[in-house]
């Protein structure tokens, strides 16, 4: 579900367009090229990255338009010229787009997403698509971690007050392709479609002259079922209070302060002891995942989420980067691909389109992620292809389902080696082999 948006094209860095002009006059901005979107290694520690933003990425190729206004204000500001003008002012992505699904994982050196079309066409897009790419999947692997860490239990995002107002609804959504059950965000239900949960908050107990009186209107207004938040006051009087006001009946209470795993269990017994052997407890209170994991063994029902996961638990980018990795030799349209590459140090790139695929035992554990320059050859490995095509001359084809992507992303990290699954900090849980067209093994570009 998603709703008309503005135009995407100023959400762009000015060298995008300078290089433009600059193609342009050279007589090189039709040059058939390939760019690649990829990170040279994961985070620090993290084992594994989880792919998000696919959906928003392509709503944002879509949308790329120039109207008067924008190309005027480039004009007035002396960024673009009269041929860049013109450019701009009829540029669609004509082009080709492939690249993994949404809620896949990724590793170093993964090609991400491969851009097709003409330099012009494609280098434009650059900022954009790293922009999502980069908060999208920062919050989608920090979001991945929780719910391993949760197991059955469910996670609630509840991190839009601390964020941009546009990169909560982004936060969200990424979060809901890594396993989150809810958000609190109603833009983020409202334009994708994600389930929307919430309660109360402390003011609303201050408002009212007691605690029973709160919850006498809360319950009235919202059933049973809801949550009351308990420890306003006194935790083991409002837990009476809300057992004795719905007659053992109550959905939930909601913890946010203290240590939570002793509290939990205090709250648990009392609520057993009560009769109200039903009643869920919740916790928040500025959680990631290592608390999430430290309260495995307590009796809690669920947890809500906000400033850890919508800065990516310490990691708020992915560091991706988008790079130019093979060109045509002349203007000509069947012109054969040239490889290109940076040369560096520290920051080189391996030339030449390429594929990948996840290569997996016999029990479909993951053993190594191959990224290969040329067309993919025949294999007799059980090897899982991870390239989708997304965009076929300027159409959109790749759209799907959020939950299409949800379900990619359970069956991906059931993929995982056990090793992928503990929350110490480690290396990546499989390597990554790059091969040449002829399929002999090559150096990484990358370190490792």
């Amino acid at each position: 579900m998603t709703t008309a948006c503005p135009s995407t094209a100023l959400l762009t860095d000015e060298y995008e367009l300078t290089m433009i002009r600059a193609a342009l006059q050279s007589g090189r901005a039709q040059r058939r090229s390939v760019f690649e979107l990829f990170a040279r290694r994961l985070p620090s520690g993290r084992r594994y990255g989880v792919v998000a933003g696919v959906g928003r990425a392509l709503q944002a190729i879509e949308d790329f338009r120039f109207d008067a206004a924008e190309l005027d204000f480039l004009s007035g500001r002396g960024i673009i010229d009269a041929a860049t003008y013109d450019f701009l002012a009829q540029y669609r992505f004509s082009g080709n787009v492939w690249g993994y699904g949404e809620g896949d994982l990724y590793f170093p050196g993964s090609p991400v997403l491969t851009v097709e079309s003409t330099f012009a066409e494609a280098v434009i897009l650059e900022t954009v698509l790293l922009s999502i790419y980069n908060f999208d999947s920062a919050v989608a692997s920090a979001a991945s971690r929780m719910t391993l860490m949760a197991e059955d239990r469910p996670c609630i995002e509840m991190g839009a007050r601390r964020a941009h107002e546009e990169a909560a609804v982004a936060a969200a959504r990424a979060a809901y392709v890594a396993g989150f059950a809810t958000t609190s965000d109603l833009e983020a239900g409202r334009r994708w479609g994600i389930p929307t949960a919430g309660t109360a908050a402390h003011s609303f107990t201050l408002l009212h002259d007691s605690e029973e009186e709160a919850f006498r209107s809360q319950l009235a207004t919202l059933g049973e079922d809801t949550t009351l938040l308990v420890d306003t006051y006194d935790i083991e009087q409002a837990v009476r209070t809300g057992v004795r006001l719905t007659e053992g009946r109550l959905g939930a209470v909601r913890i946010d302060s203290g240590d939570l795993t002793a509290t939990a269990r205090e709250v648990r017994a009392l609520l057993d002891d009560l009769g109200a052997v039903n009643t869920r407890i919740i916790v928040t209170s500025d959680l990631d995942e290592w608390q999430i994991a430290a309260l495995a063994g307590a009796p809690v029902n669920g947890y809500g989420v906000g400033t850890s996961l919508v800065t990516g638990s310490g990691h708020p980018t992915c560091s991706f980067v988008y790079k130019l990795v093979a060109r045509a030799g002349s203007d000509d349209p069947a012109a054969p691909l040239v490889s290109v590459a940076k040369k560096s140090s520290q920051k080189s790139t391996m030339g030449g389109r390429k594929y990948a695929v996840r290569r997996l035992d016999a029990k479909n554990i993951a053993e190594a992620e191959l990224v290969g320059v040329g067309d993919q050859p025949a294999s007799d490995y059980n090897d899982r292809p991870l390239l989708r095509e997304l965009v076929r001359d300027g159409e959109i084809v790749g759209r799907e389902p959020l939950a299409v992507a949800r379900e990619r992303h359970v069956a991906a990290r059931a993929e995982l080696p056990r090793d992928g699954w503990k929350m110490s900090r480690g290396e990546p849980v499989i390597p990554t082999y790059f091969l040449d067209p002829q399929g002999n093994f090559l150096p990484s570009p990358y370190g490792g």
